[in-house]
């Protein structure tokens, strides 16, 4: 560039601007030249590739059809390179599905199944930290067999029937917990670093839940189980019955949400947001990339004030609410980090028995950010109090003895001194704290029958919420509140600087 420049007759004023324009101009247009025939070539490398390598694996699929030395089931060896090929994607949500996943697939979005209750997830390869793979429950499902046995988000189901998980597909896994209603599955789960324990679930009839609302006092409680067709529909119900109550607040509780339709979490905003933008999507396919925006009008008027409660159990749909109502200033965030689940995926059938599911896009919350594998941040954080190895062996002798089981069985209604006496004695006989124990024995009251809509006097998240909304901080409160790219613009500088250091 030097010795060009070198070269290059005299020049003043404003021919030797000119000179330097055109020397730009020139340098930046054979750049772009350079780096279009860069992508040229490495499209062309792409494509060959592919069809290198799709060959190939035709020329072993008919190998081993040919030389085996048992005759094999040509769609075995199909479904397993289906698998494969998705695994290697390294993306837990990208997977092939079988016939029966696809139905249960359809089922647990639409309709019921025969099942346990839960939500589960499988890595891919080996867990944190080189554990084994085994399955994770992402949340329970309330009024289901898992939910009643006091089954955790984050719990580990060490094995089925004897069976360990980290060796099972999640194909298997499915086929093991899913199936005819009134038959025991046994599981071992892991809490926690040492807490493991049995627990037997009998199938029963899971019928899709999608939300709960009651009144508390004049605020409105909204739970919202699950995204499927009918939630937008069930909570507009909901918000009419508040109505009618004369609610003043509002509380909507997308704690241990999975997710579910993303058409049903826009809907959902929708109620809350007046216009502007719920969520975009990216994905590589340009004109598949969408901004969806609420419409002109919202339900709940803006004001009312509205706090969401979220956990690690909140993810996708229920992380698009949260994300979109936090960063449009309309909701104050109470409870612990979401999941991080901010990707899009699509079902595809291929044929008319099998499919598959692939991640085509992220989606992005109003102040353009992604979080996926990061998760949202609460406003206030609330947690449940966390228990040393001390205290989960105590919890893992405590649950094996079914002391708590038998008395709420032999004591439906118990007397304030036959519950007591009860802490007593356990507390003597396990050291553990008298205010867990009455939250166990309040849960396992609560199993017995139809779970209530909430539980005041033990869910400290929504006491946090409701003292929010009763004590008039609230208006202070949502106007401190920090979108989601000012925490992640706000966490990587903490992290440059701590580099630096």
């Amino acid at each position: 560039m030097m010795e060009f420049q070198n070269n290059l007759p005299e020049a003043t004023g404003k021919n030797k601007g000119r000179a330097v324009l055109w020397i730009a101009a020139t340098v930046f247009f054979a750049g772009v030249f350079i780096l279009v025939s860069a992508s040229h070539v490495e499209a062309q490398n792409r494509e060959a590739d592919s069809k290198r390598y799709t060959s190939i694996m035709q020329n072993v699929f008919d190998f081993i059809q040919r030389r085996f030395v048992d005759e094999p089931d040509p769609r075995s060896l199909y479904e397993g390179a289906m698998r494969g090929m998705f695994e290697a994607l390294g993306d837990v949500h990208s997977v092939f599905l079988s016939e029966a996943e696809m139905a249960d697939l359809s089922e647990t979005t639409q309709g019921s199944f025969g099942g346990v209750g839960l939500y589960i997830s499988k890595p891919v390869g080996e867990g944190p930290g080189g554990a084994p793979p085994y399955v994770e429950v992402a949340s329970p499902i309330e009024d289901t067999p898992g939910w009643r046995a006091g089954i955790n988000p984050g719990d580990l189901i060490i094995s089925i029937n004897g069976e360990t998980t980290d060796k099972l597909t999640m194909d298997e896994v499915l086929a093991r917990l899913r199936g005819e209603p009134g038959v025991q599955v046994n599981l071992v789960i892991r809490r926690g670093e040492r807490l493991e324990f049995p627990v037997a679930l009998v199938r029963a009839v899971i019928e899709v839940p999608t939300v709960k609302y009651e009144m508390i006092g004049d605020i409105g409680y909204l739970k919202i189980l699950t995204f499927t067709p009918m939630t937008v529909d069930r909570s507009r119900e909901a918000i009419e019955f508040f109505q009618t109550k004369n609610y003043r607040n509002l509380v909507i509780d997308l704690r241990n949400n999975y997710g579910g339709l993303l058409e049903a979490a826009i809907g959902i905003s929708d109620l809350f947001l007046d216009g502007g933008v719920v969520v975009s999507t990216r994905s590589r396919i340009p004109q598949e990339n969408m901004v969806r925006n609420a419409r002109r009008g919202s339900v709940v008027p803006a004001s009312v004030p509205i706090i969401v409660l979220i956990n690690r159990g909140s993810a996708s749909a229920s992380e698009i609410v949260a994300g979109a109502l936090k960063d449009r200033g309309r909701a104050y965030l109470v409870g612990e980090k979401s999941f991080g689940k901010g990707s899009v995926q699509q079902v595809y059938p291929i044929d008319d028995v099998s499919g598959f599911k692939i991640t085509t896009a992220r989606y992005y919350t109003p102040s353009d950010v992604n979080i996926d594998k990061i998760g949202i941040p609460p406003d206030l954080e609330v947690t449940f109090p966390e228990y040393g190895p001390e205290i989960e062996e105590a919890l893992g002798n405590l649950i094996r003895s079914n002391r708590i089981p038998e008395f709420v069985k032999d004591n439906p209604r118990p007397t304030a001194a036959q519950l007591d006496a009860l802490v007593r004695d356990l507390n003597r006989d396990f050291q553990i704290d008298s205010a867990l124990l009455r939250r166990l024995i309040r849960n396992e009251q609560n199993r017995t029958v139809i779970a209530p809509v909430y539980d005041l006097d033990y869910d400290v998240q929504l006491q946090a919420a409701v003292d929010i909304l009763r004590n008039g901080s609230y208006a202070r409160l949502i106007r401190t509140t920090r979108t989601l790219r000012d925490l992640q613009e706000e966490a990587e500088k903490e992290d440059d600087m701590a580099k630096a250091s």
